[in-house]
C-alpha cells in the first residue's frame, strides 16, 4: 500500500473514531467542540493582526533587534499581541533564513517570545472559573461579523473581533465540558505519586501541545482541569512543563524542514533553550514549586493564579541561564551548522554521464517554504534567493548543453577551454525538464500564492517574475544548440570542429562574465563595467563572428550547409547573450529607493 493510500485510510479511521466518541460521549463533544473554537478564534487573531499591521510586524522585528534587550522586547511584546509564540517565533525563523536579520538578534527575540506566552496564561488564569464571557462574546462575534463585510483594514480588524469573540465562548465551553467530563473519567487513575507522576503528566503536555500546535489550547485545557477538580496543582505544573518543550519541537521541526541553515539553528536554539528550561525546572522542581506556593499563600493567589505564577518562574529560570550566553550559543549553532561551501548544483561530469547513463536527479526549489508566507518581506527575500539559486541551475544546464564542465564555471580563471571527450550525450530537453522547469513552476507557484499589498513589493516580484522568464528563455534558446554542438565537436577532423570550438568558448566566456557581474553590488562600478563588456562581448560574438563565418564560405574552407548551421547557432548564441544582459537590465530597472538588502538580486 502506498504511503498516500495508507494516510487516506489512516485518517478516515481516526475521523471514524472522533465522530463515534461524539455519539458515546455529548460531555466530550462539547470538549472538543469548545478547543476547535478556542484554535480557530486564535488562528482568525492572528491572522486579522496580520492583515491589519501590513508590514509594520516586519519592520519592528528588522529594527528591534539592534541589542539583546530591544529583541527581546520585541518578542515579548510581538507574543502578547498575537497571543502565540509559535508565530513569532516562525517569523523570526522566516527573517533570519532570508538575512532580515542576524542570529543573535533572533535568539533574543526567542528569549522574549517565552515571556510573552506567560501574559495569555495569566489573562486566562485572571478570568476565572467563575466568570462566563459567552455574553461579551456574542455581540462582539456579530460585530465582527459584519465589519468583516469590508475590505482592507477593516475587514482585518473584524476577523480580529470574530476570534477574540470564539476564544471567549470555547473556553466557556471547555469549562463546562470538562466538568462533564470529569464526572465521567476518573482523572485520578494516572496519579503514580513522586519524580514519576510529574515525567507522565509532563509528557501529557508536551504531546498536547504538539497535536494541538499551541501552547495556549494546552494550558486552557490545564487551567479548566484543575478549576475543576480533575488534576492537581502539581499535576499542572507538570503540565505546563511540557506545553513549553512541546512548542519548541513543533516550532523546530518547521525550521528544520523548511528552512536554510540560519532558520535551522534559530530552531535548534529554541529547542535547546526550552529543553534545557524544561530540565532545570524538574531538577529544581521542590524549591521551585514550594516557593511558589509560599509565595501564595503570602499574597493569597488560587490555584489558577499560582500555575500561571509557576510558569512565568520557570520562563524566567531560563533567561537568567541563557541571558550571558547568547553569543556564545550563536558561536557552537554557527560550528554545528557551518554554511555550506559553493557547489556544483548539477553535479553529474559530462564525461561519466556520457559513458554511463542514469536517471537524472530532479531540482527543488529550496527556499520558497511555505514559512515564507507568513509575512510580505520574507515572501521578497525569499523569492530574491531563490532566483539566484535558479540563475546558478540555468547557467550549469547551458554549460552542459556547451558540454562543459558546471566545475569550471566556478573555477574559470582566463584560460584555454579543453575540448570535450567523445562520446558526447543529447541531454538538454532532459536538463530542462529535471532542473529548470520544476523550480520555476515552484516560483510561480509561490509568487502567486504570497500576497502584495505594499505597491514597491508588487513591483519587486514583477520584476523577479520577469527575471525569471529571459532565464528560462535563455535555457530554451541553449536548447537549440546542442544537437550541431554534439554533430561536430566529435569530429575532431572536420572543417567546422575549430569554429564550434571558438563558438564555445566565445559562449562559455558570456556566462562567466555574466555570473561574475551578478554577483557584484547593484549600481557599483564593477557591475556597470560588467554589465558593458557583456554588451560588448554579445556584439562582438554577432558581428565579429558572422564575418569570419563569411569569410570562411567565400574563401571555401567551409561549405554553404557548414555555413547555414553555424549562422544559426551563431544566432542562438547571440540571443543567449542578450537574455543574460535584458537579465541584469531588469535589475537595474528595480526602484531606486530600495534598500540594500532588497537589492541583492541575481547574485548567482
Amino acid at each position: 500500500m502506498k504511503f498516500s493510500s495508507f494516510r487516506s485510510v489512516l485518517i478516515a479511521v481516526l475521523l471514524t473514531s472522533l465522530a463515534y466518541s461524539f455519539w458515546k460521549s455529548p460531555a466530550w463533544l462539547q470538549l472538543c467542540y469548545g478547543l476547535a473554537l478556542f484554535l480557530f478564534g486564535m488562528q482568525c487573531i492572528e491572522e486579522g493582526l496580520r492583515n491589519a499591521a501590513g508590514g509594520t510586524l516586519e519592520r519592528l522585528m528588522a529594527q528591534s533587534t539592534a541589542t539583546p534587550v530591544r529583541g527581546m522586547l520585541f518578542g515579548m511584546g510581538a507574543t502578547f499581541i498575537l497571543q502565540s509564540s509559535t508565530l513569532v517565533s516562525l517569523l523570526t525563523i522566516a527573517f533570519l533564513s532570508t538575512g532580515l536579520i542576524g542570529l543573535a538578534g533572533g535568539i533574543a527575540v526567542l528569549l522574549g517570545t517565552n515571556l510573552g506566552a506567560t501574559s495569555g496564561i495569566w489573562l486566562l488564569a485572571l478570568a476565572g472559573q467563575s466568570i462566563s464571557l459567552s455574553p461579551v462574546a456574542v455581540p462582539m462575534l456579530v460585530f465582527g461579523i459584519l465589519i468583516g463585510f469590508f475590505k482592507g483594514k477593516m475587514k482585518a480588524i473584524g476577523r480580529v473581533l470574530v476570534g477574540i469573540a470564539l476564544i471567549f465562548i470555547g473556553i466557556d465551553a471547555i469549562k463546562n465540558g470538562f466538568q462533564n467530563v470529569g464526572d465521567q473519567v476518573d482523572f485520578a487513575m494516572l496519579a503514580a505519586g513522586g519524580a514519576l507522576e510529574v515525567a507522565v503528566f509532563s509528557g501529557i503536555g508536551l504531546l498536547l501541545t504538539i497535536i494541538l500546535q499551541s501552547t495556549h489550547a494546552t494550558l486552557i485545557l490545564t487551567l479548566a482541569a484543575l478549576a475543576g477538580g480533575q488534576i492537581s496543582l502539581e499535576q499542572g505544573f507538570a503540565i505546563a512543563v511540557g506545553s513549553n518543550v512541546g512548542s519548541s519541537i513543533s516550532t523546530a521541526l518547521v525550521g528544520m524542514l523548511g528552512s536554510q541553515r540560519s532558520g535551522k539553528r534559530l530552531a535548534l536554539a529554541h529547542l535547546l533553550f526550552n529543553v534545557v528550561t524544561a530540565v532545570l525546572s524538574l531538577l529544581l522542581w521542590l524549591p521551585l514549586t514550594g516557593g511558589v506556593k509560599m509565595l501564595a499563600g503570602w499574597v493569597g493567589l488560587n490555584n489558577l493564579l499560582q500555575l500561571a505564577l509557576f510558569h512565568t518562574l520557570f520562563n524566567l529560570l531560563g533567561l537568567a541561564v541563557f541571558w550571558k550566553l547568547q553569543n556564545r550559543l550563536a558561536d557552537m549553532l554557527m560550528r554545528w551548522l557551518p554554511e555550506k561551501p559553493e557547489e556544483v548544483l548539477i553535479a553529474s561530469e559530462i564525461e561519466s554521464k556520457a559513458r554511463k547513463p542514469q536517471k537524472e536527479p530532479v531540482s527543488h526549489a529550496l527556499y520558497l517554504s511555505k514559512n515564507m508566507l507568513k509575512s510580505s518581506d520574507t515572501a521578497v527575500m525569499a523569492v530574491h534567493q531563490e532566483l539566484r539559486h535558479f540563475g546558478a541551475l540555468c547557467l550549469e544546464v547551458i554549460c552542459h548543453v556547451l558540454f562543459v564542465s558546471s566545475k569550471q564555471l566556478y573555477e574559470y580563471a582566463e584560460q584555454e577551454l579543453p575540448p570535450p571527450e567523445p562520446p558526447l550525450e543529447l541531454d538538454a530537453e532532459q536538463l530542462y525538464r529535471c532542473h529548470i522547469k520544476p523550480v520555476y513552476s515552484e516560483l510561480l507557484d509561490f509568487t502567486s500564492r504570497a500576497d502584495f499589498e505594499d505597491a514597491q513589493q508588487q513591483h519587486l516580484m514583477m520584476q523577479a517574475q520577469l527575471a525569471a522568464l529571459h532565464m528560462v528563455e535563455t535555457v530554451k534558446d541553449s536548447k537549440h544548440l546542442q544537437k550541431n554542438m554534439r554533430h561536430y565537436l566529435q569530429q575532431p577532423d572536420h572543417s567546422l570542429y575549430p569554429h564550434y570550438l571558438d563558438l564555445r568558448k566565445r559562449l562559455f566566456d558570456i556566462l562567466v562574465l555574466f555570473r561574475q557581474t551578478a554577483a557584484q553590488p547593484l549600481y557599483s562600478e564593477d557591475w556597470y563595467a560588467g554589465v558593458a563588456r557583456l554588451e560588448e562581448y554579445t556584439v562582438m560574438l554577432d558581428t565579429a563572428f558572422r564575418s569570419q563565418v563569411l569569410l570562411l564560405l567565400r574563401d571555401k574552407q567551409i561549405d554553404g550547409w557548414g555555413s547555414s548551421s553555424l549562422m544559426n547557432d551563431i544566432n542562438y548564441a547571440r540571443r543567449i547573450g542578450s537574455g543574460l544582459l535584458e537579465i541584469l537590465c531588469v535589475a537595474e530597472d528595480k526602484l531606486l529607493d530600495e534598500t540594500e538588502e532588497d537589492t541583492k538580486i541575481l547574485h548567482v
